[in-house]
């Protein structure tokens, strides 16, 4: 007889139905304890009582990025705007999943900015990503999906769920460079942790004084990384 499903397994299965109307590519759970023992700063502003992160990614369009060529454009802009209110609906939903099932759920927003020296949000969903066996993270500082690359945008509900956790995704760019030179910050080096975010947030700073822009996305890093299926 095959064995039932226990009570995370049948959550998380409850989650990934609630995911699928909202054109989610991918989904997976990271252990915060996980991530606290190695990375401790990345959850310094996660109320206590989180034991799991939810993470969750839809796909940017292929023919909306291909608009970026050193810059963003305003129908990329438009696009980026799209992606994460896409994915505030998806959280809003997958938080809603949890609550109903008895847990604790907060949706962190796809895209807010909380502090700007250094520029950060509440949490890292790349990093969560990372921990949720969604990708690894890039040269670029963006989170490498194994088959869209980084045309992805994500997004985190944090739950005290008993959610079955991901391994880590263990993995690096390889040979690949695509990103480097397009860069037009200069921001991007050799190893991960040679990516100046200063650099890159003040040539995003000089990126919202385009006409019908005004935010500060780029989007040339993330159409250099294709990925195999994009």
């Amino acid at each position: 007889m095959s064995e039932m499903p226990n009570e995370g397994e049948t959550v998380l299965a409850r989650l990934r139905a609630a995911a699928e109307p909202h054109a989610a590519r991918a989904l997976g759970v990271a252990d915060l304890g996980a991530l606290a023992a190695r990375r401790p700063d990345a959850l310094a502003m996660v109320p206590d009582g989180y034991t799991r992160a939810v993470v969750a990614g839809v796909r940017l369009s292929a023919a909306a990025v291909e608009t970026v060529e050193d810059r963003p454009t305003p129908l990329y802009f438009h696009h980026y705007r799209q992606a994460n209110y896409q994915l505030d609906r998806l959280a809003f939903a997958l938080a809603d999943e949890l609550q109903e099932a008895g847990y604790r759920a907060l949706a962190i927003p796809a895209s807010q900015i909380v502090a700007r020296d250094p520029m950060r949000g509440h949490v890292s969903h790349r990093l969560l990503g990372r921990f949720a066996g969604l990708g690894h993270i890039g040269r670029s500082g963006l989170l490498v999906h194994p088959r869209y690359g980084a045309r992805m945008r994500y997004v985190s509900v944090l739950t005290d769920a008993p959610l079955p956790a991901a391994v880590p995704f263990e993995g690096d760019c390889g040979d690949c460079r695509a990103c480097l030179t397009p860069c037009p910050a200069s921001a991007i080096g050799e190893r991960i942790e040679d990516f100046d975010l200063d650099a890159c947030y003040r040539k995003l700073t000089e990126f919202t004084r385009i006409p019908f822009v005004g935010q500060h996305i780029c989007g040339v890093c993330v159409k250099t990384c294709a990925g195999n299926g994009a």
